[in-house]
């Protein structure tokens, strides 16, 4: 089985609103709802886990109901830290299926998911047991001490940027966390970071320009742009 995992712990205070982003409405649409439907939609996603700022349990079941999202399976509080948040949701997921089953932990803002790119995580990570969602660095990379100045480069052609989803099977998954907890990592900034500090190899799927994380109000102005672009041939 395939299960996404959507993380929607996080206050978002950088969007200076005062309701949490993922529930910020689009088009008369709340945020996540665009990335719950879009693995609802999915012919390979067989379950949805919400990981959920507490408060925004029963508002987000009445969406679920509304936009007819029925492979949700459950809502779990998030944590203190994205680390923390995504061990909840795992372990509350592990609790119901196989060790050997796909999670795919993905963010809810980031609502321009692509079938394309949840079908290249699922195939990766069969293939190679994980999968990270990358994208190329097309930018001149920079280094700096001060944070204000730069004498040096760093090539481009070595990085890779990376979005969600991130999949795992779930006793991988749950091993890292296991691991993590015992070695005292505890704010990992994301599941590719933690399985790398914890000297674990991962495998890159492909991902997009357009799978873009919402994190401030001009994200925003590009997400409703993205929306009503008739013409994005030029923007795959």
């Amino acid at each position: 089985m395939n299960i996404a995992i959507i993380i929607a712990g996080g206050s978002g205070a950088r969007m200076q609103q005062d309701i949490p982003k993922q529930f910020l409405n689009v088009f008369d649409k709340p945020v996540i709802l665009y990335t719950l439907e879009a693995f609802q939609n999915h012919p390979e996603i067989d379950a949805i886990e919400v990981v959920c700022i507490e408060g925004w349990h029963e508002i987000l079941r009445a969406y679920c109901k509304q936009f007819n999202i029925t492979k949700l399976e459950n809502i779990v509080n998030g944590g203190k830290c994205g680390q923390e948040s995504i061990r909840n949701g795992l372990m509350d997921v592990r609790s119901r299926h196989k060790d050997d089953d796909i999670v795919l932990i993905h963010d809810s803002i980031r609502p321009m998911i692509s079938d394309k790119i949840i079908s290249d995580c699922i195939s990766v990570c069969r293939q190679h047991g994980n999968a990270i969602t990358v994208i190329p660095c097309a930018e001149a990379m920079l280094t700096t001490t001060d944070g204000k100045s730069s004498d040096d480069l760093y090539d481009r052609d070595s990085l890779k940027r990376t979005q969600t989803p991130q999949a795992f099977r779930i006793g991988d998954l749950a091993s890292a966390h296991e691991e993590a907890q015992q070695k005292g990592i505890t704010n990992s900034i994301a599941s590719c970071t933690l399985f790398v500090e914890l000297g674990r190899k991962v495998w890159f799927s492909a991902g997009s320009e357009k799978n873009v994380k919402l994190t401030t109000p001009e994200d925003i102005e590009i997400f409703k742009a993205l929306l009503t672009c008739k013409k994005e041939s030029w923007f795959k």
